[in-house]
Order: C-alpha cells, then sequence, then structure tokens
C-alpha cells in the first residue's frame, strides 16, 4: 500500500505556492506562457516539461485502466496537468492513495 505523506505534501506545497505566485503575478497564465516561449532557452524548458507531463498523463491513464476505473475517471487530473503540469499527477496520487487505504481498512472490517 502507498503511502500518501509525500505526494500530498508535495501537493499542499506547490499549490500553495503557485496559488501565492499566481496572485501576486502582474501578467495572466497565457501572456506568461508565451513569454517563455517567445525565447528559445525558456521554450526548451516548457517543452521539456511537457513531455513529462505527457509521459505522467499516459500513466495515469493506463494505471486507472489496471485499477478498473475508466478514462473519463482521469480526465481532471490531465486537465489539472495540461495547466499546471506537476498538480495533476500529484493529486491522482493523494486520491489513489486514500482510495487503496480505505480498500484496506473495508477489507479488514470485513474480516472482523
Amino acid at each position: 500500500m502507498m503511502s500518501i505523506a509525500l505526494p500530498l505534501t508535495a501537493l499542499l506545497a506547490f499549490t500553495g505556492y503557485t496559488v501565492s505566485v499566481m496572485l501576486k503575478a502582474e501578467q495572466s497564465l497565457i501572456d506568461f506562457g508565451i513569454s517563455l516561449m517567445s525565447r528559445p532557452d525558456t521554450a526548451q524548458v516548457v517543452i521539456d516539461l511537457y513531455l513529462l507531463a505527457t509521459l505522467a498523463g499516459i500513466w495515469m491513464v493506463k494505471d486507472a485502466r489496471s485499477r478498473g476505473q475508466s478514462v473519463w475517471s482521469v480526465l481532471p487530473y490531465l486537465l489539472l496537468t495540461a495547466v499546471f503540469v506537476s498538480i495533476g499527477p500529484l493529486l491522482y496520487l493523494v486520491v489513489r492513495g486514500v482510495r487503496e487505504r480505505r480498500k484496506a481498512v473495508e477489507k479488514c472490517s470485513q474480516i472482523l
């Protein structure tokens, strides 16, 4: 059974930081993305980040299928990944861990 401590800590810390940065930002998220893609050095980092996000999305879909869930159940995580990259997979790991823990508790209670 996977522990949710690490992904939950990372999710809360990164989401909090993201919210604080977005509240202080002087430009929209779209303008920020356009400015990043306007230079080759920062564009390379963005492309690399989204390649990794694509791999995470593929993993989430395959993982959900292997657990008997529909592809549609992963859609909210994929949308979050498309916008905030790390938040989608981190939230997926937390929710998956909580579900696993609930199933384990249910099994134990059935045994007793």
